[in-house]
């Protein structure tokens, strides 16, 4: 008798599956492997690999969403999105190529987009508009998502014995002496990300202040 699924065993294993072999290696068959099934049962759930990707994107939103819905719901803006693009990041990094499977998916759950409704209204107390609370949003999320597509791609390159990241190797390709700007420029910008990301999030944070009309 064949094992009755439900679809979160398969977004679990999915997830593993993506941890192991990386986005490339993520086929319905593998995911059904790690389950001990036939890959047909997992068609009653999922029909092809962009709905399995939608479904393990929307998880990975919900666990955002579920972390954001624990953090006062009227602490200041500038704190609540700085926490968001915190969690987003951690989030995304948390499996291998989260950032490029997570983005560009569809939401299966619609309580994840009904969880903002309390943010978006605590944004419009503190005098931004539905377009202005839209546009802070949009505008700090693209950074995010960015920021982590590039810096997850590093980390993996790094990670797999890729020597083509060494500011060394960067500082001497540059010639230091010569054009001291550029090399110090790119140790700003490639050293210690996690200080870049806060420096950049806050830069972003102030360009949304223009938009609350105070």
């Amino acid at each position: 008798m064949s094992r009755k699924l439900a679809k979160d065993d398969i977004v679990r294993a999915a997830l593993a599956t993506l941890d192991a072999e990386g986005l490339e290696g993520l086929t319905l068959r593998r995911v059904a492997a790690r389950l001990d099934v036939q890959a047909p049962a997992l068609y009653w759930h999922v029909r092809d690999k962009q709905e399995l990707l939608d479904e393990m994107g929307t998880e990975v939103w919900r666990r955002i969403s579920l972390r954001v819905e624990q953090r006062p719901v009227d602490e200041p803006w500038r704190a609540a999105m700085a926490a968001y693009a915190r969690i987003v990041r951690e989030e995304l990094l948390a499996h291998r190529d989260g950032v490029k499977m997570a983005t560009g998916t569809t939401l299966t759950d619609v309580e994840v987009l009904r969880r903002r409704e309390p943010r978006l209204a605590a944004m419009i107390r503190q005098g931004f508009t539905v377009r202005t609370a839209a546009q802070a949003h949009v505008l700090l999320h693209h950074f995010v998502i960015g920021f982590c597509l590039e810096e997850q791609a590093v980390i993996q390159a790094k990670a797999a014995g890729d020597p083509r990241y060494s500011l060394t190797d960067r500082d001497a390709r540059v010639d230091r002496e010569a054009f001291p700007l550029v090399a110090e420029a790119g140790r700003e910008i490639f050293e210690d990300d996690d200080r870049r990301f806060e420096q950049l999030v806050e830069l972003i944070l102030g360009a949304c202040a223009g938009l609350t009309g105070g």
